[in-house]
């Protein structure tokens, strides 16, 4: 019996230990790109017809925070990740409980800190030991990804502190569901689209709209213009 649980002891702690060793390797870029699109291009769309409970869209950012925890093995940036999802996962079950406190914008706060943390750390991943290879070249993607979620989050928040952020043709609820909304508008501002159909009404979303907008112009030179320069080094 005592060989038996012990063999099962190790099994699971070989399991974890593979799991976020995982999460450092090259390879985790192409799981990460895979998460990143069902988030950015599939989930708004599942929202937006109701084929997802708000419980799902919550359990897939918890999970890309989860796995920030182990995006580097420097202890204070392991120990403000678990933090950072601590807090967010306790915010999150507060939202869904009984209590009559509101915590969605205190949850989406921590949820802006949590992406800021989350986009350092794979930068970091995405430049380390100066090599260049199609892992990396998708790391550059999932860095471009993570942005257009964070400026989502962000827009989100000037609507829940302002009551304002972007107009147009749909209107905001203040709830999960305007993550379709918000992730699109994002991307559209981060990609310099601009369709017009959804627009910023308010200072700060009309500097967002604009920030994001540099951002998108400027990335993709300077990330292939680093990558080219350590390729050649």
């Amino acid at each position: 019996m005592n060989q038996f649980v012990h063999k099962k002891k190790r099994q699971v702690r070989y399991a974890f230990r593979s799991f976020t060793e995982y999460w450092l390797t090259d390879a985790s870029f192409a799981v990460l790109l895979l998460i990143l699109l069902f988030t950015v291009f599939a989930l708004p769309i599942l929202i937006e017809y109701g084929h997802v409970h708000a419980f799902f869209v919550n359990a897939v950012f918890l999970f890309l925070f989860f796995t920030g925890i182990w995006s580097s093995r420097h202890k204070p940036l392991i120990v403000v990740t678990s933090i950072l999802f601590i807090t967010q996962f306790g915010l999150r079950i507060l939202r869904f409980s009984n209590y009559d406190f509101e915590f969605y914008l205190a949850e989406r706060i921590v949820g802006i800190l949590n992406m800021m943390v989350f986009i350092f750390l794979n930068i970091k991943l995405l430049f380390r030991n100066h090599e260049v290879n199609i892992y990396r070249v998708i790391g550059a993607i999932n860095v471009y990804l993570l942005v257009a979620i964070f400026g989502a989050f962000l827009f989100e928040i000037i609507y829940l502190t302002t009551g304002s952020g972007i107009g147009g043709a749909q209107q905001l609820e203040g709830l999960d569901k305007d993550f379709a909304l918000y992730i699109y508008f994002s991307l559209v501002s981060l990609t310099t689209v601009g369709f017009g159909d959804l627009y910023p009404i308010q200072v700060m979303s009309k500097m967002l709209s604009v920030f994001l907008s540099t951002i998108g112009i400027l990335y993709p030179a300077v990330v292939i213009a680093r990558l080219v320069s350590t390729s050649k080094s």
